[in-house]
Formats: structure tokens, sequence, C-alpha cells
């Protein structure tokens, strides 16, 4: 039930297909290969519900028998099926493995890491960011960088406080022409023309308010990344091993390839949090 889309009004069809016309042998299918419909029938789970166990499920890692969570636990998916690698050892060793190959012969070709390799390969290629990312003149192009975000949003409120007060003064203008009509200092038509003029102009106004109000969401969102990067950097700097809690902060998941027979490299791709 908590993997079943049917219980949420969805149909989905094609969980499984052949491996090949000489067999009935089936492999399960990623899920961007299969067929969604949504709402073909009353759900009997809640939809907000039901996203948030799937949250919960991506996220929930086995520790093993120490009580302990793996390295890498929930975190390294095969690059062929999309399938979350498990963990196993031999001879001492831990290793990261994509088993659908097991559960489905010819399903996936296969996907093999030790998980010493991975995190050798994780380190190295975090330190080579790291020192790219806190060389001095970098860092101070950064903070050149953040000075003058802070420099444009301070700008940018200057101007919107402006405006406002304009929006204010045409406020009280087209209050004063509707009084000059009722008293009889202006005539109908030329309230009208005055009154459109100013409300055109207190509309260009507003509209100059949202936009810098939203220039300043972006720059602040701009900001705020720039120091979280460098934030989780700096904290992580010139580390020798991994700990899980670092690996939950620097990376969103790890993507894992075969093993090249010649190169005997392992292609990675790393979704880091930054």
């Amino acid at each position: 039930m908590l993997a079943n889309e049917i219980y949420i009004g969805n149909m989905v069809q094609g969980r499984y297909g052949s491996v090949s016309y000489k067999t009935k042998q089936n492999k399960p299918r990623p899920k961007s290969e299969r067929y969604i419909v949504e709402e073909t029938h009353e759900p009997i789970i809640d939809r907000e519900l039901w996203e948030r166990v799937q949250s919960l499920r991506e996220q929930k890692t086995k520790p093993f028998d120490s009580g302990t969570v793996g390295l890498f636990a929930g975190k390294v998916r095969c690059a062929y099926c999309g399938y979350v690698m498990r963990s196993h050892k031999n001879h001492g060793r831990r290793y990261l493995q994509c088993i659908t190959n097991f559960v489905s012969k010819g399903s996936c070709p296969g996907v093999f890491i030790p998980v010493a390799e991975l995190e050798k390969i994780v380190l190295d290629e975090f330190g080579r960011f790291s020192d790219e990312y806190l060389d001095r003149d970098e860092l101070e192009r950064c903070i050149e960088f953040c000075n003058d975000l802070s420099e444009q949003r301070s700008r940018i409120e200057s101007d919107i406080a402006a405006f406002r007060k304009k929006i204010a003064e045409y406020d009280k203008g087209i209050r004063e022409l509707y009084m000059d009509k009722v008293r009889g200092i202006l005539n109908e038509d030329d309230y009208v023309s005055m009154s459109k003029e100013f409300a055109a102009e207190r509309d260009r106004l507003v509209h100059a308010v949202d936009d810098g109000e939203e220039q300043i969401s972006e720059i602040d969102v701009k900001t705020a990344a720039g120091d979280n990067r460098r934030e989780l950097i700096e904290h992580y700097i010139n580390v020798d091993h991994l700990t899980r809690d670092m690996v939950d902060a620097l990376i969103d998941h790890i993507v894992v390839g075969r093993r090249d027979p010649e190169t005997k490299q392992v292609p990675i791709e790393i979704h880091w949090n930054f």
C-alpha cells in the first residue's frame, strides 16, 4: 500500500516488461517508463499523506547489525535502473551493489563499487572543489560579490520607499480630485481625464514596487546560497574520512555506473547539496 499509486486514485501500467521476446521472463521497469494515468478513480489515501510517506521512505535507511547506518546508505543509485544500491560485506570489506540483476536476470548490467573506493572519489572531488573555491582570490571575489548584492539590495529598498511615497501622494490626489468634482470646481470631463492619468501613474508605481520586491527576494536567495556554499565547505575542509553526518550535509545523491574494463575507472556523478 505504501508504494502502490492505485490507492491515491492513479492507474499504473507497465510495472514490468519482458527481457526479450524469446523468453517470458519479466523485469521491473524504471518509473520513467511506466504508464500512469492520474485520478482514474476515487482515492482512499490523501495525496498529501501519500507524498509525506514517500519522502520518509526515501530517507529511511536500514542500519547494520551493529546499529550504525552505512556511510552512503540511501544515497547511491544505479546509473542504469535508478534503484538504490545496497551494502554487503565480503572478507571484511564493505561494497555497494545494485541488486536488480539478482532479482531479474538481464534487467540491469549490474553496478558494483567498494565503499572505500567511493569514499576516496568523493573526498578527492570535494577536495578539488574546495581548493578551487577557497582560493584567496576567489574568496575575495565572493566577498566582493556579496557586498555588491548588499549594495544593490539597499538601492532597491530606497527606490521602493520612494515609490510608495509617490503612491500615497497619487492616492491623496485622486481623493482631492473627487472632492473638487463634488464641490463643482472640476467638471466631469476634467475629473475623468485627470483621475485616469493619476491612476495610470499610480499603477505604474505599484508594478515598480512589486518588481523591486521580487528583485530583493532573488538577491536574498543568491546571498543565502553563496553563504551556505562557503559555510559547508569551510566546515568540512581538510578531512581525511567521511562521516554519515557529513554525507547527509554535503550530498544529495550519487549516481554510479559500471566499471570500464580498460581504464578500470568507475563513472561517478555526485549531486551536491550546494
